[in-house]
């Protein structure tokens, strides 16, 4: 070999090392659009998803989704209610401005507003109050268990940016409000927002002055909805986009004969239900006038015996689903396979809850449902509209994108309607307390818009956030799950199985939350 050659060789692999470390551009589609980008607005999994490469909390989720430290490097129980959080020095928000204690109350102040829905993660929590620049310590209403994954989801943004543009209130999304952060971020994580435009797509680059390192080389990422099945699945095949985390059930299993493109599979932490207005004297567009079927657990009973689930997994979700009795996941604490199971259909009996009831006739009833958000979401309101007709319930199916959809549950105006719970936490508490606990402004049940109210479920639900005692609370959720099971306040349907697809020189990690995290992500 030429003597010239053999000097060239450690230059050309270092520069070929540059080359491939430098710029990787992922393009990641899903059907879902974010809702805001005010990271204290909405608790919406794609919404926090994206929020979560630009917003970090005082703790984050590892790898193996245990809290590990973020924005606070260490933390210390000075008593059972009283926690010290040492804020990590030198961290810098996107605009240059520096990461301070005083963030970290306005945070605080901004997330308990009640316009928002994510009170929940920073439930239990009386006062975050400011000890030095570098210091704060979280006051607590008693102990509590969950508190460091709780606040995994607390996002802090800058006090002085969220002043400067006047976005120190919480964006009321529900009114259809617009303030600068719904549409402008400015976090401390590993990507700075560079646009949104929505149905099309947000933008991201990553922050060379992030405080941690990056393991993966994603330096821009583009978050691409695409509500279309088959667009999204042809535009991964003709490399358009580089990875789909919501792939179709319907696509699964030729995808993974043909072998064109790698396939993450695993199970989503996502229970997918009705929820039912149990609250209202009079059911809303309703043919009953004055009064409220759902009142009547016979009703409710009767709605869910009414439902095939094995059918709607066999038939719609192609196998991809798991029926559900509870309304939490495998994967999460509290679950148990023993009692996760949903009871078969029998319409003769569910006939007979009806007439007992007093609708022998059954009744109408719109069923508001999204046509983007969940896999075949619009698909399984059909299914279950044709079930329940069965049994004289007949619903009016309005279906809609998840961005209009949540508006209209959230203001009150749906008496029927589909959602899905993913629990970030991992544990039951945080789903019991958003969805099952009696409304009041806070954090106790900053999701419940069926206007669920069970002073039973309230009381567990109150010695659960506060137990010490690991199987003790874990019997207090057993207890919560099954009086929320029997007593019918929701018809779960089934737990999702969410399988990834990307291009074959996409590595990145499978997670069970749905949140796909470009830091662990590389691409060649």
């Amino acid at each position: 070999m030429p003597l010239l050659t053999r000097r060239l060789l450690p230059l050309i692999a270092a520069l070929a090392l540059t080359v491939t470390a430098h710029a990787a551009p992922l393009r990641w589609a899903a059907q879902n659009d974010v809702l805001t980008l005010d990271p204290h607005s909405q608790d919406h999994n794609t919404s926090n998803a994206i929020g979560a490469h630009i917003y970090e909390g005082l703790t984050r989720l590892s790898k193996d989704y245990r809290p590990e430290p973020s924005l606070a490097t260490k933390w210390t129980y000075l008593s059972q209610t009283q926690v010290r959080f040492d804020l990590r020095r030198g961290v810098k928000f996107h605009d240059g401005s520096p990461f301070t204690a005083d963030d970290v109350v306005f945070s605080f102040a901004r997330i308990t507003q009640p316009q928002g829905t994510k009170q929940t993660y920073v439930s239990g929590i009386k006062e975050v109050r400011k000890i030095d620049d570098n210091t704060v310590d979280l006051l607590l209403e008693a102990p509590t268990p969950m508190l460091l994954q709780n606040i995994i989801s607390f996002p802090i943004m800058s006090k002085a940016w969220a002043e400067k543009n006047k976005a120190t209130n919480t964006q009321d999304y529900k009114s259809k409000e617009e303030n600068f952060a719904s549409r402008n971020a400015n976090g401390t994580g590993p990507y700075k927002l560079v646009s949104w435009q929505p149905d099309q797509a947000v933008k991201m680059v990553a922050n060379p002055d992030w405080w941690d390192k990056n393991p993966g080389n994603v330096t821009e990422l583009s978050y691409l909805p695409i509500k279309s099945a088959p667009t999204r699945v042809a535009a991964l095949l003709s490399g358009d986009v580089d990875l789909v985390t919501d792939l179709p059930p319907q696509d699964f299993f030729r995808l993974k004969e043909e072998g064109k493109v790698k396939l993450l599979e695993g199970a989503e932490i996502r229970t997918v239900f009705f929820v039912m207005d149990e609250g209202s004297d009079e059911l809303r567009d309703s043919n009953v006038k004055g009064r409220n079927p759902f009142k009547d657990k016979r009703v409710r009973e009767a709605l869910n015996l009414a439902l095939d689930r094995e059918a709607i997994r066999r038939n719609i979700m192609r196998g991809l689903s798991v029926p559900a009795a509870l309304m939490v996941p495998p994967g999460v604490n509290g679950w148990d396979a023993a009692l996760d199971k949903p009871a078969k259909p029998d319409l003769d009996r569910a006939k007979k809850l009806l007439a007992d009831a007093g609708y022998p006739q059954g009744f109408t009833v719109p069923l508001h449902c999204p046509n983007n958000r969940y896999v075949n979401d619009e698909q399984v309101c059909q299914a279950a509209a044709s079930m329940w007709a069965k049994i004289g319930v007949q619903v009016r199916l309005i279906a809609a994108p998840f961005s209009t959809h949540s508006q209209t549950f959230q203001r009150g105006e749906s008496p029927l309607y589909m959602l899905g719970w993913g629990v970030s936490t991992y544990d039951s508490l945080y789903a019991l307390q958003a969805w099952g606990h009696t409304r009041t402004n806070g954090a106790d049940g900053n999701f419940n818009f069926g206007k669920v109210s069970d002073a039973t479920l309230d009381g567990l639900i109150q010695k659960i956030k506060f137990e010490p005692d690991v199987a003790k609370r874990n019997a207090l959720i057993r207890d919560a799950l099954l009086r929320v099971r029997d007593e019918f306040l929701f018809i779960p349907i089934h737990h999702q199985i969410r399988p990834w697809a990307m291009k074959k020189g996409v590595e990145t990690l499978h997670r069970s939350n749905d949140y796909f995290e470009a830091r662990y992500t590389s691409i060649k």
